[in-house]
Parts: C-alpha cells; structure tokens; sequence
C-alpha cells in the first residue's frame, strides 16, 4: 500500500487574464484544506500577478466565487502561497507589493515541495 502524504502542491500559471484557471486552484485548494490536508499553491509565470496587492480582488470566473473570496478563505483555513522569485522580478514586483500570505521561492524549494507531496496539479 502506498504511504497517503497530507500535503497538495497546485501551481498555477494563470493570471486575471484567464479568470477561470486562475480560481480553480483556490477552489481545489479550499476543497483539500477542508479535507484536512495542506496546500500550497504556487503562482508562476503570469500567475505571480495575482499576488500583487490589489490585483486578485478584481479576478471573477463564471460560475465561481469571487477570487477574493477563495484567495482569502484559502488564507483563514492555513494555505500557503508560494510566488517564483524569477517570475515576480522579471515583472518588476518587488516582495513589498505582495499580499501579505505570498511568500517569494526558487526552484529548489518548489521541487522540494512537489516530492514531499501526495499530489501535484498544474493550471
């Protein structure tokens, strides 16, 4: 039998210029924390932008909660964000401009997390 790891990594990709694949990872996320297990979603490529302060409050997909809503809930069940740091510096955002749950990672860390992980999903 194989060994059930309680972690989840979700990267996301997807910024406000894809609403929808940028809320299902919070959706899936708040699902998994509900569940009891720990998630990080992982924002890169044009996904940092929605840890920009200011940016995801404008993010709204058909059919889903507000990105808001899931991004907040997200932070009061104990999810964690994790933004590349190549990502955030090629689009001229410094860590100061980042929601507060946003934490800055290079490679190494997000490779780290995906094998100590139970399951990884990409958006």
């Amino acid at each position: 039998m194989v060994e059930k790891k309680d972690q989840m990594v979700i990267i996301a990709t997807h910024g406000g210029e894809n609403p929808e694949l940028a809320s299902l990872p919070f959706v899936l996320g708040n699902a998994a924390l509900a569940m009891e297990t720990q998630v990080i979603v992982i924002l890169q490529s044009t996904g940092v932008t929605l840890a920009h302060k200011g940016c995801y409050e404008h993010v709204f997909a058909a059919g889903l909660d507000p990105l808001k809503k899931l991004v907040d809930t997200f932070a009061e069940m104990g999810g964690k964000i994790w933004v590349c740091s190549p990502c955030i510096k090629e689009r001229q955002i410094s860590e100061d401009m980042l929601i507060d749950i946003a934490k800055p990672v290079t490679a190494g860390a997000v490779v780290n997390a995906c094998m100590e992980s139970g399951a990884t999903l990409s958006y």
